[in-house]
């Protein structure tokens, strides 16, 4: 059996469950905006935690088109939101 922490570390766990809770609440995956704004970092950093996400297999998006993360993620692993700050 894997255990979550094998797959994936808390920090990126926060990133996957903001990504779930935006696809909830709007219907459509977050832009890196969306993150960047929650997490209170800068672009490039967000967009490297995208590719790392992408480069271990939790997520999968089209190249070259916005807001096409899909999370490939049993929902149930996906820690819960915490508040940001």
């Amino acid at each position: 059996m894997i255990l979550m922490s094998d797959k994936f570390t808390e920090k990126q766990g926060q990133y996957l469950a903001f990504i779930d809770s935006y696809m909830v609440m709007y219907g459509r995956a977050p832009a890196e905006a969306d993150l960047q704004r929650f997490f209170g970092t800068t672009p490039p950093t967000i967009h490297q935690m995208i590719l790392k996400l992408e480069e271990k297999g939790l997520i999968s998006r089209v190249p070259g088109q916005a807001r096409s993360i899909k999370i490939l993620v049993d929902p149930d692993e996906i820690p819960r939101l915490k508040r940001s700050g």
